[in-house]
């Protein structure tokens, strides 16, 4: 029996909502340490990477590997039938057909239950090795959201150039051209609002910005983004979940061919 109960549901709220866009369908594996979810949308040029871990969960306890295959935008109609500080609970037996989220109202004596059918999906796991990367940038989410927001009015593609100096934002499009250069910037006071930037082989990669649009919901789970970059490799945008575990988009760049 699997029963995870988060201390306030807006969690899993914002998770659901950072990857509905990308992918409609997927399975979320529950085990005694978590539960994980890997998913590939329909071009197959995005893989969403979820890990929620134990510590993310007031009480937790899965009995025995459990898959869960959810239609996510079902579940996201459901999650926001809670209030952002309810209690949540997810509830499954050993072979279910069905999940139950429970939420809870701190405040008064309301309980409500809502029961979504799950579905078979295909889907192998994969294994993604630890890889080396050129460079690692580590910046506020939200300056980097505000980078894709910006630039794609102008194109539909964001190019990404990382020298040992600066990263350089840019689109080029018919109506114009654009770009944000940020320099590395260690602030004291707020580290979460720092630019760092480890380089070990300059970069010069380019993304499309509709799956950049998607990757940048997540934003909202964590302050900062972890960018990691490696010629003609898929990209690795990983927000950091605080309570622990991570949301990761492995994203594809785009060749001159392309373009």
């Amino acid at each position: 029996m699997l029963e995870g109960k988060f201390d306030e549901s807006t969690l899993l709220k914002k998770i659901v909502d950072s990857i509905k866009d990308c992918v409609k369908l997927c399975n979320f594996n529950c085990t005694e340490h978590g539960i994980t979810v890997q998913a590939v949308d329909d071009s197959r040029v995005l893989l969403v990477s979820l890990l929620v871990g134990q510590t993310a969960f007031t009480e937790y306890r899965c009995d025995r590997d459990i898959t869960l295959g959810i239609d996510l935008e079902s579940f996201s109609k459901i999650i926001k039938c809670g209030n952002n500080e309810d209690y949540l609970t997810l509830l499954a037996e050993d072979s279910p057909d069905s999940v139950m989220t429970i939420f809870e109202d701190r405040k008064k004596e309301r309980i409500s239950e809502y029961s979504l059918k799950l579905m078979n999906i295909d889907s192998e796991f994969l294994k993604i090795d630890d890889m080396d990367y050129d460079t690692v940038i580590t910046m506020p989410s939200s300056e980097f959201a505000k980078i894709v927001r910006d630039l794609k009015n102008l194109s539909e593609s964001l190019n990404i150039i990382v020298t040992k100096d600066s990263v350089k934002f840019s689109s080029e499009g018919e109506s114009g051209s654009g770009s944000v250069i940020l320099k590395p910037y260690n602030d004291l006071e707020k580290p979460e609002e720092s630019v760092n930037v480890h380089l070990d082989n300059p970069v010069d990669l380019t993304f499309g910005l509709k799956y950049l649009s998607d990757i940048i919901k997540a934003s909202s789970l964590s302050n900062q983004i972890t960018i990691k970059l490696a010629d003609k490799t898929p990209a690795l945008f990983e927000f950091k979940l605080s309570v622990g575990g991570y949301l990761r988009f492995y994203l594809a760049p785009k060749f001159d061919d392309e373009e």
